[in-house]
């Protein structure tokens, strides 16, 4: 019997067509945890055409002028049940708080066009926040992307902001690429952590996820549900957080919430964002840096911030990571708090 090689290596393609196409198309399962709802959660419809999800903690007792909003990590940042129990203490010392889902995360609305997703949409959102809040000024607690966040809102708005502390900055925008090469002083005894984003990366992706992604940066618009990438989301958070932390056996808790097309489609958008530099270097708001002692951020862009605000404080924060109220949460908040008394 004769064996016709050109009709096996035929179908060999074809098979192999198939499960590539079936790789790249088929939706992924991921068997992670989704936000629960919350008795407390309340709802912001901006002007913007934003939909955003908060929670209040109103202060207790003698009651502060200036009320705190805390700026999430991200792009894409959601406030979790941990986040609302951290800082009910700060509430206790007098100050109003306030805790939001940034557009396209967490119980706010995701967005149909995701080329909306921008840095630009982000600050407008928070400047209807602030106005909503109606406070003369507000206080800023901004930590990783926050930070970028904050830097874009002080740039605009220089007189609504009373006090800024930024946990774990992540690179003023756009980034200077050389200020990564360097080196911290000796004497703050900074080392970097055990498990690194690149890691985190590769164990969680797939040819799907990076088609996904690819096909939302080029084409603008969504191959994939947003239930299944921000599923995707939660695991790639679950494995981030291993490089947030000083110690890799603390077992970070991962609540769902997490919004892939916000993410990307924000972070594309800092290529071609203003500078706020100019701006931010004749601020005299007081800003405090917090910066653990195995946080995941170069040296250099941490030290950006000590340059161009001038009026600045910094802190590092003893074994400690990216996420310092993880780690150090009584430190965290004594640091906050002695700030706020000076």
């Amino acid at each position: 019997m004769r064996i016709d090689i050109r009709r096996i290596v035929k179908y060999l393609i074809l098979i192999g067509l198939v499960a590539c196409l079936y790789t790249l198309f088929y939706p992924k399962v991921y068997n992670v945890p989704h936000i629960k709802p919350r008795k407390e959660t309340q709802f912001w419809d901006l002007t913007t055409g934003s939909r955003i999800a908060y929670t209040f903690i109103p202060a207790k007792g003698e009651k502060s002028a200036f009320p705190i909003i805390f700026l999430q990590g991200g792009p894409g940042g959601f406030y979790t049940n941990a986040t609302i129990e951290r800082f009910k203490p700060l509430a206790e010392k007098g100050f109003d708080v306030y805790l939001y889902d940034q557009v396209g995360s967490g119980y706010s609305e995701r967005l149909e066009n995701i080329e909306e997703y921008t840095a630009e949409r982000h600050k407008r959102d928070l400047e209807e926040i602030v106005k909503i809040i109606g406070a003369e000024k507000v206080i800023f607690i901004a930590q990783s992307w926050g930070a970028i966040l904050a830097t874009f809102y002080i740039a605009d708005n220089p007189n609504r902001v009373e006090k800024v502390i930024f946990t774990g900055p992540a690179p003023i925008q756009p980034t200077n690429k050389e200020l990564s090469t360097l080196k911290p002083p000796d004497s703050l005894h900074l080392r970097m952590p055990y498990f690194a984003n690149a890691q985190a990366n590769k164990s969680s992706r797939s040819l799907r996820s990076e088609f996904v992604m690819k096909w939302a940066i080029v084409f603008g618009s969504k191959l994939a549900s947003d239930a299944e990438v921000d599923d995707f989301q939660t695991l790639l958070n679950y494995k981030l957080n291993k490089s947030t932390v000083c110690d890799t056996s603390i077992n970070v808790t991962v609540e769902g919430g997490g919004g892939f097309y916000s993410q990307i489609m924000t972070i594309k958008s800092l290529a071609t964002a203003k500078d706020p530099r100019p701006a931010l270097k004749t601020s005299t708001i007081p800003i405090l840096v917090m910066k653990g002692q195995c946080d995941n951020q170069k040296w250099g862009f941490t030290n950006e911030y000590l340059l161009v605000f001038k009026n600045h404080r910094l802190e590092i924060i003893p074994n400690a990571g990216h996420s310092i109220s993880v780690e150090q949460p009584e430190l965290y908040l004594k640091t906050i708090c002695d700030f706020f008394s000076k």
